[in-house]
């Protein structure tokens, strides 16, 4: 028969000694586990007589609560000693500053001028800036607009006061003034001389701010715009479609993307088109690539050859094509934006749900969002 007495002070002894909770761990898994000494003392009541069985059952039972209670006493106190180490051992200074958390994200805008970018880059397109307070000639004299455009009206254009010289700026209502100034010649017989003016072939792409005196969901006074220009020997309609055809695919990131061309006018090219992708309008999104619809995104055509002569190039040697889209107008197609206006209404709470990370630069080779 085993002595109680002594399984008893043993485990005592053993539990005291335990200096982690994993120890206690162990220790209750020898005593009290499916194979633990005292559980195994419980097991043999059933082969006793019914007399020893009456005397031994208390003794055992007893032994397995006091067991049991001082595994959980020493528990709670190497818990509340290992709390008391770490407090001791993990002091905060109060006094340090906080650290630091980012703050903001990339504009959605900025994001698809990102993405559109590195898109044309790989086609082998380079970037061209210029003014955002634009002069008649480059912003429409050059661009073949007629004097009496209504595009040079004041409901469709923001005009600036004349200065001293009686000149009238106005900002650009269209990012095409660019083209002008890197297709001009070094001529100083052409109105608003620059001498940065491109030898072709060019091949540019120019995103920027434009202005238009115009406000509804798809439409907003300011927005960003990118244009395309590419001037060389034997180009033609062929070259146009192709590359915006290769470029909406990649943007999207889909084959399955698919455009028609409908004839349309702009003073700046002949032949002109407006450029469709299908869509699927149904369930209040816009779901590019499937369904029945049209949606407009982009004007084209070849460069008018009167632009060519304006900027002292011969269109009998040289044509080309360009092309035109809304970044923002692009950017609430692809990610599911209801109305443009949000775009620049600078609600924190769409910001930070539309927000990109800065860390996340779109690349087409590793992915553009």
């Amino acid at each position: 028969m085993t002595d109680l007495s002594k399984l008893e002070a043993d485990l005592g002894a053993q539990i005291e000694a335990a200096a982690d909770v994993q120890a206690l761990e162990a220790l209750r898994v020898a005593a009290l586990g499916k194979s633990g000494s005292i559980s195994g003392l419980l097991k043999s009541l059933g082969s006793m007589s019914p007399d020893e069985r009456r005397e031994q059952g208390p003794l055992i039972n007893g032994l397995r609560d006091r067991v049991s209670a001082r595994l959980a006493e020493r528990k709670a106190a190497v818990e509340a000693a290992e709390l008391d180490a770490r407090l001791a051992a993990e002091r905060v200074d109060l006094s340090l500053p906080a650290p630091p958390r980012r703050k903001g994200g990339v504009h959605p805008t900025m994001q698809v001028l990102d993405e559109m970018i590195a898109i044309f880059a790989e086609m082998g397109f380079s970037l061209a800036e210029g003014p955002d307070i634009e002069d008649d000639f480059h912003n429409f004299t050059a661009l073949n607009f007629p004097p009496k455009h209504p595009a040079r009206e004041m409901h469709d254009t923001f005009w600036l006061p004349e200065n001293e010289q009686g000149e009238r700026k106005l900002l650009r209502t269209h990012t095409s003034p660019v083209q002008v100034r890197v297709m001009q010649k070094t001529n100083d017989k052409l109105p608003g001389w620059i001498a940065s003016g491109q030898e072709p072939p060019i091949r540019i792409i120019v995103p920027g701010r434009t202005y238009r005196s115009d406000s509804d969901a798809t439409h907003t006074p300011m927005f960003h715009q990118m244009e395309g220009l590419v001037i060389d020997k034997a180009i033609h309609m062929g070259h146009l479609k192709w590359t915006v055809d290769t470029f909406m695919s990649r943007f999207f990131e889909t084959p399955a993307v698919e455009t028609r061309f409908r004839p349309h006018h702009f003073p700046f090219t002949e032949p002109s088109a407006e450029m469709d992708v299908r869509c699927d309008r149904s369930g209040g999104e816009v779901k590019i690539g499937q369904g029945d619809d049209w949606l407009e995104v982009a004007g084209c055509g070849m460069v008018h050859p009167n632009i060519l002569r304006n900027c002292g190039l011969d269109p009998d040697v040289w044509q080309g094509f360009a092309f035109g889209f809304g970044i923002d107008r692009l950017g609430t197609l692809k990610y599911g934006m209801p109305d443009l206006r949000d775009m620049f209404a600078s609600d924190r709470r769409w910001l930070e749900h539309y927000g990109f990370s800065p860390f996340a630069m779109p690349n087409p080779a590793t992915g553009l969002s």
